[in-house]
């Protein structure tokens, strides 16, 4: 155990259990509102409809433009939608996409969210908005952004697409492998990020087999939960800022780029951390990086970012801004090895 660390707790109300959707109309007049925007992206705009109908006059209506990365000129329009049919509170209906956006709202104008989680994004329990402006991803964290309340309800997950499901997964798992050896760690998160991870190892593969295995589902939420907030407490290092530059600056999916890059940001570090990194080695046998990646792989999870669209020549280009104001790194962050590991990234090579 650590001799000396602080440890801040972010305040947390969770609603966790399969059906637990059927206490939202409380949960909305417990935050003092009775005018709650439903959000979502276009995808889920059906289902934003059915959840606005289910909160009957607590309903302000819909906005179903949330689209990834938060692109600060969407956040305008529903700002804009906010105010229009006056309404007191957001209701964030989906995965990342839809809480950044539920996010970016409240740190404007400090609306009360309720999440209703559907993905296991994990960044419905954080303090931290990542929103893009002019093709550069930058991060806020502020008390305003963290959500009020959040539902974890597994029956809204069983039609949650497979390769989603992995994707969204295998994001929460990087938030609690980077939380192992964050400078903010403390024996709390650790715990924490050592069971979200043993969750999700176990929930995934069933996920795969069985889609509509509610326990499994119900254990993916679990994990996605733990290592959510252990990225919401603890701060982040070079894996966060690739795939934040990568998302941001190259318009890449979000989950996908977080279930590539981590086999290859946890080899980059690896030795300068090993002893923070020992439950997951453990976890998983073998050299961690190199597990990780058999484990997605495994998951029929993408392995390579030139699958995601990206060109072999913009490489450079996100070596060189990954590098500018870098987050803090146990390992320097050398721009000739960021490059390696991007182009190991790319190609889907297995990390050594």
């Amino acid at each position: 155990m650590s001799h000396s660390f602080i440890y801040i707790a972010n305040p947390a109300h969770i609603v966790f259990g399969p059906g637990r959707l059927a206490q939202i109309t409380d949960e909305v007049r417990q935050l003092g509102c009775s005018q709650a925007l439903v959000l979502s992206t276009p995808s889920r705009h059906e289902d934003a409809l059915r959840l606005s109908r289910q909160l009957g006059e607590l309903s302000a209506g819909v906005f179903s433009e949330a689209a990834m990365h938060t692109p600060v000129e969407v956040t305008e329009q529903a700002m804009e939608a906010y105010a229009r049919v006056g309404a007191d509170c957001v209701v964030s209906l989906g995965g990342g996409s839809t809480i950044g956006l539920g996010k970016a709202i409240a740190y404007r104008n400090h609306a009360p969210q309720l999440v209703v989680a559907t993905t296991y994004a994990g960044s419905e329990v954080t303090p931290i908005l990542g929103q893009t402006e002019d093709g550069i991803k930058t991060t806020l964290k502020h008390d305003s952004i963290l959500p009020e309340v959040v539902i974890y309800d597994a029956e809204l997950t069983l039609g949650l697409p497979v390769p989603i499901s992995v994707t969204s997964g295998l994001n929460a798992m990087a938030h609690a492998i980077e939380g192992l050896y964050a400078k903010e760690r403390n024996p709390v998160t650790t715990l924490m990020a050592e069971e979200g991870v043993r969750v999700l190892k176990k929930a995934l593969p069933v996920i795969v087999e069985q889609p509509e295995n509610i326990d499994a589902r119900n254990n993916a939420l679990y994990g996605s939960w733990l290592c959510g907030t252990v990225l919401g407490t603890v701060g982040m290092a070079l894996h966060h800022k690739l795939c934040h530059t990568l998302g941001g600056s190259f318009d890449l999916s979000h989950a996908e780029t977080h279930a590539i890059m981590l086999p290859h940001t946890v080899a980059y570090n690896a030795q300068a951390v090993a002893e923070q990194l020992a439950p997951a080695t453990e976890l998983f046998g073998g050299e961690l990086g190199g597990s990780l990646y058999d484990f997605a792989k495994s998951l029929g999870a993408p392995l390579a970012l030139k699958e995601l669209g990206l060109a072999e020549i913009d490489l450079d280009r996100a070596a060189d801004l990954a590098v500018q104001t870098p987050y803090w790194n146990p390992r320097p962050v050398e721009r000739k090895a960021v490059r390696e590991l991007l182009q190991h990234a790319w190609s889907g090579t297995r990390p050594e």
